[in-house]
């Protein structure tokens, strides 16, 4: 089948997944007021609460919760074959990550744009707070180790790239200064910011960055030195005023999308790639089954519970009108799922040419694992060259796409993950350590740090097989308590929660089958640091299930009495 078949098919259903869809969810089940102050207006401070033009919120948003998972997770899940993958992206895009996107930033906003945990504490208990705390400790923790594993991984692999994301910093500053002293429109100086990134491309290549005098084997690999400076690097960029840096490169980066989204479309296009991928793939014995387990390895690109996160967390403190959180929330999650489309048209069509090739490329499920982002950035490479982009320039490009959005994603999390160790410090009673930012920002970055970097599953640390199924378990299992925090206070306002509540329900059922799937696994290989954590992932998932079930419970009741009432 041509590849851009199936993504003129995909695309015609997010277009009709937005404009019909995210238009029932604003006006019945959100009813979005246009004239509601937002926090960004009421609680303004210049640093976080910042009112925000609806396009460059969305390119904060977009990138912050794109990073490399709706690549990755797409790129491997593929070894089962396109079509079980394609149809989660698809569905889960449509009816469960703009629900819980959108959802989230709606509620945030309409509660003083207090995270998520927070929120959970409101709106359900002080149970349901401890839980979403812990919780998002786990997932900020690995969402930060990981894409900070896969952004060394491409700079030790394509050392062209380095030099060009060194210079995307200094250059979103000075946009990011120009546009906020101006107050002029983010615009024009973005997209010549984005003509500058890629033209340093060439002056990457003259002078590729490597880190020769590292050790090969040992502590001290390129990986490992890359990693630390990644994290010495989040600690700064996470204090400092969202308009400085996070604003103006996400803004390039969300164009980074559109361009990389066209030169796919545009490749496939003009170069007829056909999908060579099998639509279900015969895999070999042994291999993990698709169900469930594809639904925690596809998290991001369908939904994901990080994005909840970034929804409460940075974006509804700069949303300037409460209509903005259709455009922003649901339409950041059909970019995610545009993203993850690209992912599976890159590796099943854009890899290798042939059913033989491909075969050999996604032997067995490790391989897939391990080659995941390797196998998007070639995907893409060769798209490019199809319009006559040399392969070279086309790898680095590729590779810009990946680590630009992953770093994003570090950037955001960090951020998020500060306020977590705030905010637990409240609950714990540390009231000192709670108003401390410096201390915060310590913890988000070397618990992290130490994940990626400790001992275990390879000569730099665990494999990034490891960490991505730890990853996408607790992911999955806070997109779940999200989506119940959602449907709760939908059903306190007395409208229908049917939209949360299939999504939720599928979610849990798919996580708690998946997490005991790998409990067995880990048991058997006597996988003494994985078993334990997932098991505690389990015991957080059952946890959810009865405050979700008592929650729901009473605010049914507490409806039901309402109405009662009023007929009287």
């Amino acid at each position: 089948m041509p590849a851009i078949v199936l993504a003129l098919v995909v695309g015609v259903l997010f277009y009709l997944g937005y404009r019909y869809y995210s238009n029932y969810l604003a006006r019945k089940v959100y009813a979005l007021d246009a004239s509601a102050a937002t926090p960004a207006h009421t609680m303004s401070d210049g640093v976080d609460f910042v009112p925000t033009n609806k396009h460059v919120l969305f390119g904060h948003h977009f990138t912050s919760i794109a990073g490399a998972a709706p690549i990755v997770g797409p790129a491997i899940a593929v070894f089962w074959g396109w079509g079980p993958a394609l149809l989660w992206v698809v569905a889960g895009t449509i009816f469960a990550a703009g629900v819980h996107d959108f959802g989230a930033l709606v509620v945030s906003v309409r509660h003083k744009a207090r995270s998520i945990g927070t929120l959970a504490n409101e709106v359900i208990n002080k149970r349901a707070r401890a839980l979403f705390l812990l919780i998002i400790f786990f997932l900020l923790t690995l969402v930060n180790a990981v894409f900070a594993v896969v952004i060394a991984n491409l700079f030790v692999a394509n050392p062209e790239a380095v030099l060009p994301m060194l210079l995307q910093i200094p250059l979103a500053i000075g946009i990011g200064q120009y546009v906020y002293r101006t107050r002029s429109a983010a615009l024009v100086p973005t997209l010549i910011g984005v003509v500058l990134l890629y033209c340093s491309i060439l002056l990457g290549q003259l002078w590729p960055i490597t880190l020769g005098f590292a050790a090969e084997d040992g502590f001290f690999t390129d990986r490992n030195i890359w990693v630390i400076l990644l994290f010495a690097y989040t600690f700064v960029a996470s204090r400092i005023p969202v308009w400085v840096l996070l604003q103006p490169r996400d803004y390039i980066n969300s164009h980074q999308l559109f361009i990389a989204l066209g030169v796919i479309v545009l490749g496939v296009t003009v170069g007829m790639d056909k999908i060579v991928a099998p639509a279900i793939n015969d895999t070999p014995e042994g291999s993990p089954s698709w169900f469930p387990l594809l639904f925690v390895t596809i998290a991001c690109g369908a939904i994901s519970g990080f994005h909840s996160l970034v929804s409460s967390g940075t974006t509804s403190k700069q949303l300037d009108k409460e209509t903005d959180a259709r455009y922003v929330g649901y339409f950041g999650a059909v970019g995610e799922g545009s993203l993850a489309l690209g992912s599976i048209l890159a590796c099943t069509a854009g890899v290798v040419a042939t059913t033989a090739d491909w075969n050999a490329v996604y032997a067995d499920f490790a391989s897939a694992s391990d080659g995941a982002t390797g196998n998007f950035v070639a995907g893409v490479a060769n798209f490019a060259s199809n319009l006559g982009v040399s392969a070279s320039l086309a790898t680095v490009f590729a590779a810009i796409v990946v680590i630009s959005f992953a770093a994003t994603t570090m950037d955001t999390g960090v951020r998020l993950q500060r306020y977590i160790v705030q905010e637990i410090a409240e609950v714990a009673g540390a009231r000192k350590l709670s108003r401390s930012a410096t201390f915060g920002s310590l913890v988000a970055v070397l618990v992290p740090l130490a994940m990626a970097l400790i001992p275990g599953g390879g000569k730099d640390g665990f494999t990034f097989g490891v960490l991505w199924q730890l990853f996408g378990t607790t992911n999955q299992l806070t997109a779940g308590l999200a989506l119940a925090v959602i449907a709760v206070w939908v059903t306190k306002q007395r409208r229908n929660p049917t939209a949360v509540l299939i999504p939720l329900v599928f979610l849990v059922v798919m996580t708690v089958w998946a997490l005991i799937v790998n409990l067995q696994e880990f048991l058997n290989q006597q996988e003494w640091v994985l078993f334990p954590l997932d098991l505690i992932i389990l015991v957080l998932a059952i946890w959810l299930i009865v405050e979700a079930a008592i929650a729901l419970r009473k605010a049914w009741q507490g409806a039901a009495e309402q109405d009662e009432s009023t007929v009287r």
